[in-house]
């Protein structure tokens, strides 16, 4: 199945090169344009206007960019990890942010995974469980009184079933505290069989048939004093398909199903999780267990109600998911009833309709995909009903996230937009084939993971809407100069020097930029949104347009007061340098005011500020970068135009910010 399954590639990747070959398509026509321009109607000569034309390539192409989404990546990595997300594969961080649907396993990531046997169901008597978690103590009462379990033949039997048919282990630490080795459910199992005296019941073993999700049950073959016993259990349903009769007192009788359905339902709907046992005998030769076992030569014993309850935290995570726009589906092979307790009890909507893994084996493709939308819950389902699930959900145009632990969800998670692997009951094989591993197996992680990835986006598209205005502004400069036919405000080399000092200062500080307030009360985007949008296209050509203006408008005013071509080049380059650094503020927030109660929140960008003014010192007053970049020594003095500058672009664009906010919802 894995091997038929394409990997989907992350929204953030395919937009980034969507966005690249529109860029380099726009940047090469523009240089031709440019480099034409001047050549056939300005007096430059091929030098000057090849190395324009370099500086303005140069200019124009966000050099930074890749080591940016790189690093503002990493650093979601790292803020996940230290909410137990562990992320396998770099750009899938970002993909969680546009997750439409959460597809998620019940048992131990909706539920606590604490199971513990509450109610006991034979064909005559209904029995109640004392006692918590997997520790073997608590009595087990029959209308309120203890029940003295070797004068039950029903209920011992449906014992020596439990404690046959598992695998578990419960050991008590140095601490005291009970550890169990094996599955959760058997080791419930094991501990009611403990609690009713059952401890020293350990027949020979002969032969077993594990527990799979195509059949549903787990059958062993034992020697139990002079004969051999077939025991069996798993999902009543399915146990119950392969049973003729039913255990009483008196002995053998005909089942009676519609009781037993009746009793499932009861104890199902109180959220408990459904186990059915039965028995046979087999002829003593017998030393091997084939499927499909035989039908209805079973007896049936009994069913065991086992509670999972919810973990606290699951309730306020599914709400956050509501008010963030992301659908949540639990997904599991419990009862329908269980699933519907369940759901009801941590605030699913629409968990009054469970569809079964029944009901999904009949339906088409076409009308699974329009059903899937609508409802939340679905019971008994297998990892194949999974995939049909993801692939349903994909074909209504939604990025699901789906989480899985054995090695049969392998597929779904891998065909998933985001695989969610569980780090404690998780397969390898599951954790390979998933984008982010669950250190808690907790599904709050996954909408914490979600409000970083919504972050990483949110500082990854301030860091284009910081980068791209400013290299247009730098592009704008050096065409203008050719359109106006004057000399050059900046050289090549000195546009590579402000490329260089703000790609690694200040664009990289919005790496750090921290969650915004609002980051989980607004809907996911949606996986086809372009990421440069109407209002991406207007902020780099007014941006550019102004930090343009002020850098010539610097550069003549220099020239007009008597500064010499060169120092005029360096309060430009100043002016330059000073206008990003203020915009730098006012695009950490896209939509709000740049200064607010927060402005602090992120040292980095002060830091950033501070290197970058000890970089441009070094550049304009260091002999050697003064021979390098053709700079000069300029007076203080000529310090306060720059400043002045960058505090009014930062004014302008702060109140566009003001004008437009309510354009762009």
């Amino acid at each position: 199945m894995m091997t038929n399954v394409q990997v989907i590639t992350t929204p953030l990747l395919q937009q980034i090169e969507e966005f690249s070959k529109w860029l380099s398509l726009i940047i090469v026509g523009i240089t031709a344009g440019f480099f034409a321009f001047g050549y056939f109607f300005r007096d430059y000569s091929i030098t000057e206007l090849f190395l324009a034309s370099i500086g303005l390539v140069v200019a124009a192409i966000p050099e930074g960019l890749p080591a940016i989404m790189t690093i503002t990546l990493a650093i979601g990595v790292q803020q996940m990890a230290k909410r137990k997300a562990i992320i396998r594969k770099l750009p899938s961080v970002e993909t969680l942010g546009s997750v439409n649907v959460i597809c998620s396993d019940k048992t131990g990531t909706l539920t606590k995974n604490e199971m513990t046997a509450k109610t006991v169901v034979t064909s005559e008597k209904q029995y109640t469980v004392e006692g918590t978690g997997y520790e073997p103590l608590g009595n087990i009462l029959l209308d309120e009184q203890k029940l003295k379990v070797d004068e039950d033949l029903v209920f011992s039997r449906l014992m020596q079933c439990l404690r046959a048919c598992n695998n578990s282990e419960i050991n008590q630490n140095e601490e005291g505290y009970y550890e169990i080795i094996g599955t959760p459910t058997e080791a419930a199992l094991l501990s009611l069989s403990l609690k009713a005296g059952f401890e020293n019941f350990r027949p020979e073993r002969l032969d077993t048939i594990p527990f799979e999700s195509d059949h549903k049950f787990m059958a062993t073959l034992n020697k139990v004093g002079n004969e051999k016993l077939v025991f069996m259990t798993g999902a009543p349903e399915k146990v119950l398909e392969k049973c003729a009769f039913q255990f009483t007192a008196a002995g053998s009788q005909e089942v009676n199903k519609r009781y037993w359905l009746e009793q499932i339902d009861k104890v199902a709907s109180g959220g408990q999780r459904i186990l059915g046992a039965a028995f046979r005998k087999a002829p003593k030769e017998t030393s091997q267990l084939n499927l499909p076992l035989g039908e209805s030569e079973f007896t049936f014993l009994g069913i065991a109600g086992i509670i999972d309850p919810p973990r606290e935290e699951v309730v306020q995570a599914i709400k956050e998911c509501k008010t963030a726009g992301v659908k949540v589906k639990m997904i599991t092979g419990d009862h329908a009833l269980t699933a519907k307790a369940i759901g009801r009890d941590i605030g699913i909507e629409g968990y009054e309709n469970v569809i079964t893994g029944q009901e999904i084996e009949e339906m088409s493709d076409e009308k699974l995909q329009k059903i899937v939308v609508d409802h939340s819950i679905y019971a008994r389902t297998t990892p194949e009903h999974k995939l049909r699930l993801v692939k349903a959900l994909q074909a209504n145009g939604l990025l699901c996230a789906m989480t899985g632990d054995g090695v049969n969800d392998a597929p779904a998670l891998k065909k998933a937009n985001i695989g969610v692997a569980m780090g404690i009951k998780g397969t390898e094989v599951t954790k390979d084939a998933s984008e982010m591993v669950l250190a808690d197996d907790n599904f709050a992680t996954i909408v914490n993971a979600i409000k970083e990835g919504r972050t990483v986006y949110d500082n990854i598209k301030k860091a284009l809407f910081f980068i791209l205005p400013t290299n247009g502004a730098e592009s704008l400069v050096l065409m203008a100069a050719v359109i106006l036919g004057i000399i050059m405000p900046i050289t090549p080399a000195q546009i590579l020097w402000v490329n260089m000092v703000t790609a690694v200062t200040l664009a990289l500080s919005i790496s750090f930029e921290p969650m915004e307030k609002n980051v989980m009360k607004r809907p996911p985007r949606m996986a086809d949104q372009p990421i440069l949008g109407k209002q991406f296209l207007w902020r780099i050509i007014y941006v550019s347009i102004i930090i343009g203006a002020f850098t010539l408008a610097v550069f003549y005013y220099m020239l007009n007061i008597g500064l010499e071509e060169n120092g005029a080049r360096t309060v430009a380059v100043n002016t330059l340098v000073c206008s990003q650094l203020f915009y730098l503020f006012s695009c950490r927030k896209m939509k709000g005011p740049g200064i607010n109660k927060d402005f602090f929140g992120n040292p980095y960008v002060f830091y950033a500020a501070a290197v970058l003014t000890f970089l441009q010192l070094v550049f304009v007053y260091a002999p050697f970068m003064n021979s390098f970049f053709l700079t000069v020594p300029v007076p203080l003095l000529y310090w306060i135009h720059p400043a002045i500058a960058g505090f009014c672009v930062f004014l302008i664009v702060e109140g566009e910010k003001y004008l437009t906010r309510n354009w762009w919802k």
